[in-house]
C-alpha cells in the first residue's frame, strides 16, 4: 500500500503531464495532500481561489487521477490553510500577490495554446533539407518578436512544418511561461470568424475572439493557403496581423507554397508574409530518411530487431515525406507482431511492405506517366498536351495535368513547366491555382481528378 507521500508524488506526475507548466504551477505548486480517509481525499490549498478552481473546473481530472493512483474512487475536497490554523501570513501574502496580478492569472487560466507538448526541437530530426528551417525556427523561439517576424515556413505536406511550429511554441512557453502562445489552423480561424459574424458581433463573442487572437504574444497559424477564397476572413486576418506585428508580437505561418506562389491570396497579405523570413523545407534525402526511421523506432517493439538493410529498404521505398515513412513503420510493426521474426532484414521488410509499396500511388507517378494518363483520358496525344495550342479542349487538360504533377510528385514549378514545352513556372502556378478553385465549385471536375488518380 502506498504511503501518502507516494500517492501525492504519483498524483503530481499525472497532473504535470495533463497541464501546461504555467497552469500546473499556478494551481498545484502551493497545494499539498492534507488527508486520505476511506471515502475522501482532502487537499490543503492556500486560498479560496484555489479551492473554487480545483473543485469546480478540475474536479473530474483530479478525481480520476487519484483513483488511478490508489485504485479507489473517493470524494475530493479542499481545506484552506487558515482553516487548520497554520500560519496565515504567508497565505495572505500569496493571496495579495495573486489579487495584485489577477488580470495576468485570469488570462492564463482560461487560455489554451493548443500546442502538442510532444513536438519539440529535441525530437525533430535535422538534415540538409530542413536545416535552415530548423535554425530559423530556433532563433525565433529564443527571441520571439525580435527577428524573423513573421517566420513563414513552406513546403509540401508531411515534411515537418507543423512539428517545427509546435516546437517553437513549446520552447517559448518553457522559457517564458507568462507569454500567451496560440497555435491554430486557418480552418479553425475561419470557423471562429464565421461564429463571430453569425452572432452579429455580440459583445461576449467579440470579446472572446479578441482575447484569443489579439491579446496574445505569439500567433502560430498553420496552412494559411486555406484562406483562399474567403475574402472577409482574409481582411480580418490582415488587421490582426497588422496589430500584432505593430506590437512586436511574433507571428509564425506555414503554407504548402511560398508567399509569392499564393496568387489567390490578397496581395497585401502576401507582401506582409515576405516582411520577415520565408524558409522552405524539402523532402528528406536518403540519409535523413534513414535517421528519421531510426529515430521513430527507438521506443517501438521492432527497434532491437531492425537491421541496417531494413532501415535502408524503408528509406529507399518511401521517399516522398515523413508521413509515408511513419505509415511504413506502423505497417511493419503490425506485421512483425503477427509473424514474430528473429530480425527485420531486407527479405522480411520486403515481404511486410511489398503490397503497401505497390498500393502507394505516389511511388510510381512521375511527370511522364501523369501526362500519358491525362492525355488518354481526354483523348488527345501527349505531344498535343505539351504543345503550344491554347484552345479550351487542350488548355484545360494541360492545366489538369500540371496540377496532378504538382500534387503527386515532388517536382518544382519550374521543372514541371520545363516538361510541358518549356513553359514558365508562373504558368504552372496559375494552372494549379485555377484547378484548385474549380474543384471547390465543380463536383464533376473533382470526380474527373479522382478517376485519373485511380488510373495512376
Amino acid at each position: 500500500m502506498l504511503s501518502n507521500d507516494e500517492v501525492w508524488a504519483d498524483f503530481l506526475e499525472i497532473m504535470h503531464n495533463s497541464f501546461q507548466e504555467v497552469t500546473f504551477n499556478l494551481w498545484f505548486g502551493k497545494t499539498s495532500l492534507y488527508e486520505i480517509t476511506d471515502d475522501k481525499i482532502t487537499l490543503l490549498v492556500p486560498m479560496p481561489l484555489h479551492k473554487k478552481m480545483l473543485l469546480s473546473n478540475y474536479y473530474g481530472i483530479i478525481s480520476d487521477a487519484f483513483a488511478k493512483v490508489t485504485g479507489v474512487n473517493r470524494e475530493i475536497d479542499c481545506i484552506l490553510e487558515d482553516e487548520v490554523k497554520t500560519t496565515s501570513s504567508s497565505a495572505n501574502r500569496l493571496e495579495d500577490a495573486i489579487v495584485e496580478n489577477f488580470d495576468d492569472i485570469n488570462s492564463l487560466m482560461f487560455f489554451e495554446s493548443n500546442l502538442n507538448p510532444n513536438l519539440k526541437f529535441d525530437n525533430f530530426v535535422v538534415g540538409d533539407t530542413n536545416k535552415f528551417a530548423n535554425t530559423a525556427s530556433l532563433a525565433v523561439a529564443k527571441n520571439p518578436g525580435l527577428q524573423y517576424n513573421p517566420l513563414f515556413i513552406y513546403g509540401k505536406s508531411g515534411l515537418g512544418k507543423t512539428h517545427l511550429m509546435h516546437a517553437i511554441g513549446n520552447y517559448i512557453l518553457e522559457n517564458n511561461p507568462k507569454l500567451r502562445v496560440l497555435y491554430t489552423t486557418s480552418d479553425d480561424f475561419r470557423k471562429d470568424y464565421f461564429n463571430l459574424v453569425s452572432n452579429n458581433n455580440k459583445v461576449d463573442v467579440s470579446n472572446n475572439f479578441k482575447n484569443k487572437y489579439r491579446n496574445i504574444d505569439v500567433l502560430i497559424i498553420d496552412d494559411i493557403q486555406f484562406l483562399v477564397g474567403a475574402e472577409k476572413t482574409q481582411d480580418e486576418f490582415f488587421h490582426i496581423f497588422n496589430e500584432l506585428h505593430g506590437k512586436n508580437k511574433q507571428i509564425i505561418i506555414s503554407s504548402d507554397r511560398s508567399p509569392e506562389d499564393l496568387k489567390l491570396l490578397e496581395e497585401r497579405l502576401r507582401s506582409r508574409f515576405a516582411w520577415g523570413l520565408p524558409v522552405d523545407i524539402y523532402p528528406p534525402d536518403f540519409e535523413l530518411r534513414c535517421r528519421i526511421v531510426r529515430k521513430k523506432i527507438q521506443n517501438l517493439s521492432i527497434n532491437d530487431k531492425m537491421t541496417d538493410e531494413g532501415v535502408e529498404f524503408i528509406a529507399n521505398n518511401f521517399d516522398t515525406d515523413v508521413r509515408s515513412l511513419e505509415g511504413a513503420i506502423n505497417r511493419l510493426v503490425a506485421y512483425t507482431a503477427m509473424c514474430v521474426p528473429d530480425k527485420i532484414d531486407l527479405k522480411f521488410a520486403n515481404e511486410a511492405l511489398r503490397d503497401y509499396i505497390t498500393r502507394d500511388p505516389y511511388s510510381k507517378s512521375d511527370i511522364s506517366i501523369i501526362q500519358k494518363v491525362v492525355a488518354d483520358y481526354y483523348k488527345i496525344t501527349v505531344e498535343v498536351l505539351k504543345g503550344k495550342r491554347r484552345s479550351a479542349n487542350i488548355a484545360y487538360p494541360r492545366m489538369v495535368a500540371m496540377y496532378l504533377c504538382r500534387m503527386l510528385t515532388d517536382e518544382s514549378f519550374p521543372r514541371i513547366g520545363m516538361e510541358f514545352g518549356g513553359r514558365d513556372h508562373s504558368t504552372v502556378i496559375h494552372a494549379c491555382d485555377k484547378i484548385e478553385e474549380d474543384i471547390k465549385i465543380n463536383p464533376e471536375l473533382k470526380d474527373t481528378i479522382n478517376e485519373i488518380k485511380s488510373k495512376l
